[in-house]
């Protein structure tokens, strides 16, 4: 462990555990506060380009989020030799996902309220030319301490200028959009189709597109056949799906941005705020 770290930070129980190293509790004896401290051992990434840049990437762009309420913060970051350590807001151990798992779904006014949380983050990543490219309610997390809204895991995350261009197949197979399958140059919005797909899944407890392997999975994406069976969306009102389809619209043109979504009817009437 970096002694810096040590010296500033009571490092507790570890609480997660990933691909390239451990999440544990830690306290500022100074303040008495509790965060997060994601440490990640650089050996794990040697063999992987991608994921050295990550690595550097990622407290490059929390720097630059920093301090939105709705965006985890990073209060430090300290590296040696063998590790990275950032130290992160204190989040639930349950996660978006799990919350969705647990209670099959999320009624409409609450998912209102967290969709409105989730692209006011989006927003402000693109007012501040960051695309997030990965999301999904895994990396949709909870802050311990007021139970706020935070998206997460900036690894995937790449920056832009006005009118700039990105590249590269990256995101995960329910929740990437389809003109990042497509191998073709895509822009922002590939996070608002990405926050569609989540919104969908609140409401309904399984994704718009989906199959039984990767490719199929895929495949579905890129058709972007969107359906509402009536059996799950018989209650839902016809607001929210419209938000959905002008979402997950596959004219990337027609596709709302990030912005146009927080002035959606849905999220304004349904009590979708600032959390």
């Amino acid at each position: 462990m970096t002694e810096a770290l040590n010296r500033h930070y009571q490092l507790c129980e570890e609480i997660g555990r990933g691909r390239f190293g451990v999440v544990s509790r830690c306290i500022s004896p100074e303040t008495g506060s509790h965060y997060a401290v994601k440490s990640i051992d650089k050996r794990l990434t040697t063999g992987d380009l991608l994921d050295s840049q990550s690595l550097i990437a990622e407290p490059k762009v929390l720097h630059l989020l920093s301090q939105h309420p709705h965006v985890i913060n990073l209060h430090n970051h300290y590296e040696d030799d063998f590790h990275l350590h950032l130290v992160l807001d204190l989040c639930s151990p349950e996660d978006l996902y799990s919350r969705i798992v647990s209670r099959r779904f999320i009624p409409e006014p609450e998912s209102a309220i967290l969709m409105s949380q989730l692209v006011q983050a989006i927003a402000h990543c693109h007012s501040l030319g960051v695309a997030h490219r990965d999301i999904k309610p895994e990396n949709v997390l909870f802050e311990v301490c007021n139970g706020r809204l935070k998206i997460a895991d900036f690894g995937s995350a790449e920056t832009f200028k006005d009118g700039e261009l990105m590249s590269g197949v990256v995101g995960s197979p329910y929740y990437v959009a389809p003109e990042v399958l497509s191998g073709a140059d895509y822009c922002e919005k590939v996070d608002v189709w990405s926050a569609g797909v989540v919104l969908y899944v609140m409401l309904a407890g399984f994704p718009p597109f989906y199959g039984d392997s990767a490719v199929e999975i895929f495949d579905s994406v890129r058709r972007a056949n969107l359906r509402f069976p009536t059996m799950f969306f018989q209650s839902v009102s016809p607001s929210a799906k419209d938000l959905i389809r002008r979402m997950l619209c596959k004219d990337v043109s027609r596709r709302l941005s990030a912005e146009q979504v927080l002035r959606h009817p849905w999220i304004i009437s349904a009590g979708g705020g600032s959390g």
